[in-house]
């Protein structure tokens, strides 16, 4: 398949796409490895609009490109690199609004295998980052400054991505570090509640999923999980149903209705309401090695890192591929998280970003 526009990256990379109906940024490495860059495109066409790039020296398994999906944000959009530096930008022009280096300002010492990965989270006039500091573990910013909120001791800081949750009409902020999961009051800081799975050394990289009042956690110790919640809003230690089957250690589930997807070398689709049971498997390349799952109420879409794109019925009572597209067909594997923003579908490889039209 032809896409609209196609434009060359300097390097690969792992961080998420995200996009608007205007613009795609994108994230990269850049002079021979030694900075991280951002770029942002015009979306009807490609036009580059403005790149941002700093020095941000290192050396990270798998790379040491940006594995933060950017926060788009009214007009800011912020940028969270490997290696800790935060920036604020003006989404129109790039401009930049402030900055920051966590692990500097927030005295972070742990060893960076996978580098810094949680996507920064706004929650009304805060953006939540997590740096893993001694005495900030979570840390909330003001938008507009930087200014620092509050911020809550931690352990050092996994890799998922925070959810925002109200539950029973209590707001909180859910996410892990690397021992435990807590609940934090989003105003405050202050934990309502911790966590620790019964068996330890999780990578902690898939986010938390929220289900109606309940949170669904998946994990490669601890497989796939259903917790609920007590009448003070904190999360039950015990599951309600557990899955040991589907037991992801960097892919994230999709909920469609009542129904869990996920991948583990196959595609899993789970019955939530009665105890995560398993209603269906399927085998298909597309799920080794990596998987992206994009969810809608009548669609679910993979894509694998070998450029294939498959849709799915997520109401279907078996495994049952809808249609199969082969967007990438050379060997550019596809490990960043693509972006769907009305009719067209943002796909980043390791050399380009490719921008394709999902009409008919």
């Amino acid at each position: 398949m032809q896409p609209h526009w196609k434009k060359r990256l300097r390097s690969s990379g792992v961080g998420g796409v995200v996009a608007t109906s205007k613009v795609v940024v994108v994230s990269a490495r850049e002079t021979n490895n030694t900075a991280d860059g951002f770029r942002c495109f015009d979306a009807a066409d490609g036009t580059e609009l403005w790149k941002l790039v700093y020095p941000a020296p290192g050396d990270l398994d798998y790379g040491n490109s940006p594995r933060a999906t950017p926060q788009i944000h009214g007009d800011y959009v912020y940028l969270l690199g490997a290696f800790g530096h935060l920036h604020c930008l003006k989404l129109k022009t790039g401009d930049v609004v402030w900055k920051k280096d966590l692990r500097q300002e927030f005295q972070v010492t742990s060893k960076m295998v996978w580098g810094h990965s949680s996507s920064p989270l706004v929650v009304e006039n805060r953006l939540i980052v997590n740096p893993g500091g001694p005495d900030a573990g979570f840390v909330a910013l003001e938008l507009e400054t930087g200014k620092i909120i509050w911020k809550t001791p931690g352990d050092a800081a996994a890799f998922a991505s925070f959810v925002v949750a109200t539950i029973s009409g209590r707001q909180q902020v859910i996410g892990y570090d690397a021992i435990s999961l807590v609940g934090l009051n989003p105003a405050t800081g202050q934990k309502l509640w911790r966590h620790v799975p019964p068996r330890t050394n999780d990578f902690n990289v898939p986010t938390p999923i929220l289900w109606r009042d309940k949170l669904i956690l998946s994990s490669e110790n601890n497989g796939t999980r259903l917790h609920g919640f007590d009448a003070k809003c904190c999360l039950i230690d015990k599951p309600l149903a557990v899955n040991e089957d589907l037991a992801p250690d960097t892919h994230t589930p999709v909920v469609v209705g009542d129904r869990l997807f996920g991948v583990w070398d196959e595609l899993f689709c789970l019955d939530i309401k009665n105890g995560l049971n398993q209603i269906w498997t399927g085998e298909s390349k597309t799920f080794h090695q990596y998987t992206s799952l994009i969810a809608s109420d009548t669609r679910l879409l993979a894509a694998g890192v070998h450029g294939e794109l498959v849709l799915f019925d997520p109401a279907a009572d078996r495994f049952q591929e809808l249609s199969r597209m082969q967007v990438v067909d050379d060997d550019s594997g596809v490990f960043a998280h693509p972006a769907i923003v009305g009719d067209r579908l943002y796909v980043r490889t390791s050399t380009d970003i490719r921008c394709f039209g999902l009409k008919g």
